[in-house]
């Protein structure tokens, strides 16, 4: 199948390329580096270089290569770390969930291409109320902490644009709290960089609960998702979403570090504002079982607990 990637050089769309690649898929890249074309060019790719979000620009890109599928993974997420300005750091990964995503599914349905996948997000987006897992029929948050409206009307847009796609088989792959190289919890990523120095407590009781994966199993759940399933929404998280209170010290223990301290949700208000006392204490995780009944997706980490000691790096 011929696939047009938009986010190929991100943490996801660098297992992605040669995972399609592999598969026996033609893969056309998008990126906005003449540098960044020439390493996907290596790797088997054809390249685009254009702006994302210069709507002619990747209308002309879509048109001219006709692809059969077209994947959206476009974040801007790299500096991305803060609770309190969340709405902020996630602006440009905003506008790529809305009008990058618009341009994307109009341009897919212009050359008649098959397949639509998006990238979305599972876990604090769901309402913070009922059991700690949920899954894909479960209401997203009604009332969001203020700092985290705006991202979550973003995510709203996007699963409102695929769950509306018309003459198209529409995708919106929620991933959990990724993990791997090219990420935040990598060897050199941010959290684990934080971790080490005993800079991330857990606030309260922890009682907050993620999901994670891994960014090759991401990968592969989008790889399947091209010929696999019927269009909709979809988890794609590993087999144990657990509390903050769980997995923050096991991170610790397995990078050498010193447990984490405890801290009271007094001080965590002040620290981290009301959106990171929800991701802390409050938010909820997904459950997989749909990707893996109909995508026919087994994650090969099933669980964070050997993805945080094999996995890193």
């Amino acid at each position: 199948m011929r696939v047009f990637v938009a986010g190929a050089t991100g943490a996801i769309g660098r297992s992605l390329v040669p995972q399609l690649i592999g598969s026996g898929h033609e893969v056309i890249a998008l990126t906005r580096s003449r540098e960044k074309a020439r390493a996907l060019e290596a790797l088997g790719a054809k390249t685009v270089v254009a702006n994302a979000l210069d709507r002619e620009a990747l209308t002309a890109a879509i048109t001219k290569t006709e692809p059969e599928a077209v994947i959206h993974q476009l974040t801007a997420l790299a500096d991305a770390g803060s609770f309190r300005n969340f709405d902020r750091e996630f602006a440009l990964t905003n506008r790529l969930r809305t009008e990058a995503t618009d341009t994307l599914l109009s341009a897919a349905l212009l050359v008649g291409a098959r397949r639509f996948i998006a990238q979305s997000f599972c876990g604090w987006p769901f309402a913070r109320t009922g059991g700690p897992i949920k899954t894909e029929r479960d209401p997203l948050d009604p009332k969001p902490p203020k700092s985290f409206r705006n991202t979550l009307a973003a995510i709203r847009a996007l699963e409102s644009a695929v769950r509306d796609a018309a003459g198209i088989d529409a995708f919106a792959l929620r991933y959990g709290m990724l993990y791997g190289p090219g990420t935040a919890l990598a060897k050199d990523g941010a959290i684990v960089k934080a971790v080490r120095r005993g800079a991330i407590p857990i606030f309260g009781k922890g009682a907050g609960v993620w999901s994670f994966v891994h960014v090759n199993d991401a990968a592969r759940a989008t790889v399947a998702a091209l010929t696999r399933g019927a269009p909709g929404i979809y988890n794609v998280v590993d087999d144990e979403p657990a509390p903050v209170s769980v997995w923050l010290p096991f991170l610790a223990q397995a990078l050498g570090a010193r447990p984490p301290r405890r801290v009271s949700i007094l001080f965590a208000r002040f620290a981290i504002g009301a959106g990171g006392v929800s991701m802390m204490t409050k938010v909820r995780g997904g459950s997989n079982t749909k990707a893996k009944r109909e995508l026919g997706w087994q994650p090969v980490y099933a669980s964070w607990r050997r993805g945080f000691v094999e996995g890193l790096g």
